[in-house]
């Protein structure tokens, strides 16, 4: 099997990831199997600079070929924010509910609905060339969270042709829609097919 890191600690992200992988030919490893990983500063201006930026770093220190990704929630009130500071909206190791929380009151003087889309670049990288391609999923934020199945924002979002959010979503039917789940089967697939794996 073709062993691949993906640049990433996240363990939601891992998981969803992963079972996208199982019968892919592909071994999945995360950066949470390496005691000595580099920090990582994301200062690109797009989630697919931050992507690269990730996936060339990881790769430049284990030589082992690379996926990562960037993604996050682009709220059309808000100008497209929390971009790509969703992971630290409500600053530097902010929490999931911390920047929730932020993002309500950012929304409070807004009316309903709030229409909002989660974007994600994925990356793969051998060293050599980039790979990339890109998901999103549209959909509304509620008022409230709801559902433990997902992470990050995912309890806010109710996907278009849902009344569920995207935390009430089991794994196989989040896998069919998400911005993650589609920017990583195109990316499976192109790999597969420029790897011959």
């Amino acid at each position: 099997m073709r062993k691949i890191i993906f640049a990433t600690q996240n363990k939601g992200k891992i998981k969803e990831v992963s079972h996208l992988l199982s019968s892919s030919g592909i071994q999945l490893i995360s950066l949470l199997d390496f005691d000595d990983v580099p920090n990582i500063i994301e200062n690109g201006k797009t989630f697919e600079e931050n992507a690269k930026i990730k996936a060339k770093i990881i790769f430049d220190k284990y030589k082992i070929p690379t996926m990562s990704d960037d993604s996050g929630l682009s709220v059309d009130q808000l100008d497209g924010s929390p971009g790509v500071f969703s992971a630290r909206y409500a600053g530097e190791n902010a929490t999931d509910e911390e920047n929730n929380d932020k993002l309500l009151c950012d929304l409070k003087g807004f009316p309903e609905p709030h229409l909002a889309k989660f974007i994600c670049s994925a990356v793969y990288y051998n060293g050599i060339n980039f790979i990339t391609s890109n998901g999103e999923v549209k959909g509304k934020l509620i008022s409230s969270p709801r559902g433990k199945n997902g992470f990050g924002y995912d309890p806010l979002f109710i996907p278009n042709g849902y009344n569920v959010t995207s935390a009430e979503l089991d794994m196989n039917e989040k896998n069919k829609i998400s911005h993650r789940a589609i920017a990583f089967k195109k990316l499976i697939n192109l790999i597969q097919t420029t790897e011959n794996i």
